[in-house]
């Protein structure tokens, strides 16, 4: 451990967590220049616009930064392929993200020495909001109220209560129990799928990996909040959304490639399933020509069901136990896994 820690905020980041970090310990020297960071379009963006551009004064500037670094945070925008020979003292990173497995892997970062963490269980709460209003549209047929709006029309009908129906939930995580806890107050029976058979708080019943198509059967809300893996990739296809009820409802924050998206597409049109709430898709956003932005019974999020206010705060409660378990020489939080990506 160096006599100073040079902590470099590599994405945008309101003054006052800045300052949260900086009052960690007086070895921690904090780096910090908004000029030098994408312009962030809304509260909590880390990524800013498609580009960012820097004068070479400035990527100079930036680049001495990156040079002194020994802690990041975030990734730094125009330089995560080269980070390890930009930044040759980095050795640990936080993340803002939780599902940064794949993405550390793609620009093989999993081969560095660097730690990874991850912001896993910030955007829990959010994501289960996202889920419990999208349960409670369907179950209420927001359908039918916004067709019956755009025509003036005043027909009354007769809707469904979430009590009784069943969430089924593939990967229980810390994102999965929020939405396991939200289902339970709405008094749905709960069920889950997850890599260990442990009992789990709200759910009623685990099911193993082998017994999907039998969850599937019974659902009637089917929540994907797993990470993507080799192991989740495409999990649901064409097989296990025939199985579904034709009422069934998904709803996906977990990862676009957890599903064949053709296949949700064609069960979708035929009918073989009730409607979609989707925070992430194959590509994104989808091209102007997928059939899922004219679909009534489709909610499209733009990847933004996790995105709240309070995110840069959450995410900098993680950062400042960590930067002090890091300065005590003790085990971190959240750190990646790079076999398993998560």
């Amino acid at each position: 451990m160096p006599d100073r820690v040079v902590v470099l905020i590599a994405s945008p980041l309101e003054v006052e967590h800045v300052d949260r970090v900086r009052a960690v310990d007086p070895r921690i020297d904090v780096l910090h220049d908004p000029d030098l960071l994408p312009r962030p379009r809304y509260r909590s963006d880390h990524t800013g616009g498609p580009t960012t551009i820097r004068t070479p004064e400035q990527e100079a500037r930036f680049l001495e930064m990156l040079q002194r670094a020994h802690v990041l945070f975030d990734f730094p925008s125009g330089h995560v392929r080269d980070l390890t020979a930009v930044a040759p003292r980095l050795r640990w990173l936080q993340a803002t993200s939780a599902g940064i497995g794949p993405f550390v892997q793609r620009v093989g970062l999993d081969r560095s020495d660097i730690t990874f963490t991850t912001a896993s269980g910030v955007h829990a709460r959010p994501l289960a909001d996202f889920c419990l209003m999208a349960m409670l549209m369907f179950a209420k047929n927001y359908v039918w109220m916004e067709r019956d709006k755009k025509a003036k029309r005043w027909e009354r009908y007769c809707g469904e209560e979430l009590t009784g129906k069943t969430l089924a939930i593939v990967g229980v995580g810390r994102v999965g129990q929020e939405v396991a806890r939200h289902g339970k107050r709405m008094d749905m029976r709960v069920t889950g799928m997850r890599r260990s058979d442990a009992p789990m708080p709200d759910v009623d019943k685990l099911f193993a990996r082998a017994e999907l198509h039998t969850m599937l059967r019974e659902a009637d809300f089917l929540v994907l909040a797993a990470p993507h893996t080799p192991e989740t990739e495409g999990i649901i296809g064409e097989a296990e959304l025939a199985v579904m009820k034709p009422t069934a409802v998904l709803i996906n924050i977990g990862r676009g490639a957890l599903i064949d998206e053709d296949a949700l597409i064609r069960a979708l049109q035929q009918k073989r399933l009730g409607g979609a709430a989707l925070d992430v898709f194959r590509d994104e956003p989808p091209p102007p020509d997928s059939p899922l932005w004219n679909m009534p019974n489709v909610i499209v999020s733009p990847h933004s069901a996790s995105t709240v206010t309070q995110e840069n705060a959450r995410i900098t409660d993680i950062f400042v136990d960590n930067l002090r378990r890091y300065l005590r020489g003790e085990p971190l939080r959240n750190v990646l896994d790079k076999t398993k990506l998560y």
